[in-house]
């Protein structure tokens, strides 16, 4: 009995040590040139069966000393990880588990991210908001002289249940505050507007009542923001401009009118671009203060009779997408100017499509990747397209994401190239030509 006892504890011991925060892993970094461009390429992380995934391509990814890019990992199951982009040294920066968004600040060495909460019988009690320092965390890390985790860990409050049951968060550009959305139930007591919508498209997806809701990050005070008529997607905080949220109307593919914006306060709520029937919007990302970047599809076949593609029904709460996302109207990178309301079409890739979009905040580049997992590069000025990579196979659920770094110098993305097994997706940097570089930075 008393063996049975030492070895239990010994396991206990182990997983504590394994699973603790600061833990370090050895470097996977390898650099390479695209065998099709010659753009140098840094894998960061290069093992197969990892589970690594960046953060989704609307957050910052890179902490505020632009040395870390946080990532998402199996290495540790259900944990977060960092990558030193010099070293390729990773640790990792969350214990005890996240669920949802991970939000890197900008102006301090925080990362900000969710934890369920449950009692005894496994029952959701809320969500707790958690700050990790991580600069204190990857000193304390490199020096070899790790704490317990209250330490580099803060609880900012706890968002009770029944307001919010899942992970989905953005930080507000004061830094002072994240978003949340609101659970469906919480926000059908909420004044709305508009008529409640039913589900739209063929995936079933769509309905409302939806909303957002706030915390104060040091009060811990969580409260509604708005509710709207529709269910609540992906929500990024404006850096520049804070107390402004976008989100969008998420439906698994084509929105009625996918783009919205609101104030802090829940006053200001509107569309960012009025789409027609016609548009097929995704992807959304703040790329400056004043602009939000799309994408607008051109997937699908035009109909050789002139009207609606062949097959598609009424295009009103249908069983299908609508006559949207053809390319007899103008799809491709766009940009909309959230003040004036003026969309500017950047460039489509040929014979295929932009998927996924991102823009430099010094509003030069925008890029995208395609159908095919390359990765395209696009200057605001010219409209010059420019290959970057191509050859990154992903799984058939996940893309390339690509990111920019705040410098503009690099853009992150996620890639099965390396992988044995061609699916495990790793964390590679796409480095800009430094003639790119140099285009803007030296008028």
């Amino acid at each position: 009995m008393k063996r049975v006892l030492i070895i239990c504890l010994a396991v206990m011991l182990t997983t504590s040590l394994m699973a603790q925060m600061g833990k370090r892993f050895p470097s996977e970094r390898k650099v390479m040139k695209d065998p099709k461009t010659g753009v140098e390429l840094v894998f960061l992380t290069s093992k197969s069966g990892t589970g690594d995934s960046k953060i989704y391509q609307t957050h910052n990814q890179w902490t505020s000393d632009g040395k870390w890019v946080i990532f998402r990992s199996d290495r540790v199951k259900g944990e977060a990880m960092a990558v030193n982009e010099e070293t390729g040294d990773i640790v990792q920066v969350t214990e005890g588990g996240f669920t949802g968004m991970l939000c890197v600040a900008r102006k301090s060495m925080n990362l900000y991210h969710m934890r369920s909460v449950k009692d005894k019988a496994g029952k959701l009690t809320g969500m707790q908001v958690v700050e990790v320092n991580l600069g204190r965390l990857l000193a304390d890390s490199e020096a070899g002289k790790l704490k317990k985790k209250k330490a580099y860990e803060r609880i900012c409050g706890t968002i009770p249940a029944d307001m919010c049951s899942e992970g989905d968060m953005a930080l507000d550009g004061s830094e002072e505050f994240v978003y949340f959305r609101l659970d469906k139930e919480y926000a059908a007591t909420m004044p709305i507007k508009e008529p409640v919508a039913p589900n739209f498209g063929p995936r079933n997806m769509g309905a409302g009542p939806g909303g957002i809701g706030k915390m104060d990050l040091a009060t811990g005070k969580a409260e509604p923001v708005v509710a709207v008529h529709f269910k609540v997607g992906h929500i990024q905080g404006n850096p520049w401009h804070p107390g402004e949220v976008i989100f969008c109307w998420e439906t698994g593919g084509k929105a009625p009118q996918r783009t919205w914006i609101v104030n802090a306060d829940g006053s200001g709520l509107r569309p960012i671009y009025r789409e027609t029937e016609h548009d097929w919007v995704t992807h959304e990302a703040v790329i400056t203060a004043d602009e939000l970047v799309i994408a607008l599809l051109g997937h699908r076949p035009v109909s050789k009779e002139g009207g609606e593609a062949e097959g598609l029904e009424s295009f009103a709460f249908s069983n299908d997408w609508g006559p949207a996302g053809t390319k007899e109207y103008p799809t491709g990178i766009a940009v909309v100017n959230m003040r004036t309301r003026e969309l500017t079409m950047v460039g489509q890739v040929e014979g295929d499509n932009f998927w996924h979009v991102a823009g430099s905040q010094d509003g030069h580049w925008v890029a995208g990747d395609d159908f095919a997992r390359e990765l395209w590069l696009i200057d605001r000025h010219t409209n010059e397209r420019i290959l970057l990579t191509a050859g990154h196979k992903t799984t058939a659920r996940d893309h390339v994401h690509p990111t920019f770094k705040p410098d503009g110098t690099e853009i992150e993305i996620q890639s099965a190239m390396l992988s044995d097994d061609g699916r495990s997706m790793n964390i590679c940097i796409v480095r800009l030509p430094q003639n790119l570089i140099d285009r803007y930075n030296n008028k």
